[in-house]
């Protein structure tokens, strides 16, 4: 009895699935790491992308339904270990003067494993022909790029901060690239 071979259109549904876990724990991830945060610059960015990575589940159940799937969540291994990490790091660095630069870091990771997924997610909806599912996907790929810029402003002069021994830490946020709060 031979098994049916996979498609494209498996794979996709199921990397849905995967980034569903992963987005979720991603908005708890970040809440944690809100709270955690010294720097009020590396603390807003935390809480401003919580918000809208809750946005970005709902999205992902508007595909689910566009492609007629259940909306489900499968474990994501890399997402378990990326938070892992940030929580071991979160204990190893505590409140010192370091810790807000290793936070972003983790954060940082966290982006980058998510615009990857979105990117292929987006590549294979628009294969498989679910153009209203590879918009929805581009637009929440855009705003993960645009996080991650964020998070490497501020780890820039967080990164400073922490080379000093953290007296830095105490002055006033900053502004980012853009001339805008972070």
């Amino acid at each position: 009895m031979a098994t049916k071979q996979k498609t494209l259109q498996d794979a996709f549904y199921e990397t849905l699935k995967d980034v569903y876990y992963a987005e979720r724990q991603s908005v708890r991830a970040l809440k944690k790491a809100a709270k955690s945060a010294q720097h009020e610059d590396l603390r807003q960015a935390f809480e401003t992308h919580a918000e809208e990575s809750a946005t970005q589940v709902e999205r992902l159940q508007d595909i689910f339904e566009l492609i007629g799937k259940p909306a489900r969540g499968k474990t994501c291994e890399a997402m378990q270990g990326l938070t892992s990490e940030m929580e071991e790091d979160l204990e190893d660095f505590g409140d010192g003067p370091a810790a807000d630069a290793v936070l972003a870091a983790s954060a940082q990771a966290l982006e980058h494993y998510e615009i990857a997924r979105y990117g292929t997610l987006k590549t294979w909806a628009l294969q498989l022909g679910h153009e209203d599912a590879a918009k929805l996907l581009d637009e929440t790929l855009q705003e993960e790029k645009k996080t991650d810029e964020m998070l490497t402003a501020i780890a820039e002069r967080i990164n400073v901060e922490g080379a000093e021994g953290g007296e830095a830490a105490a002055r006033p946020a900053s502004k980012g690239a853009t001339g805008k709060a972070a």
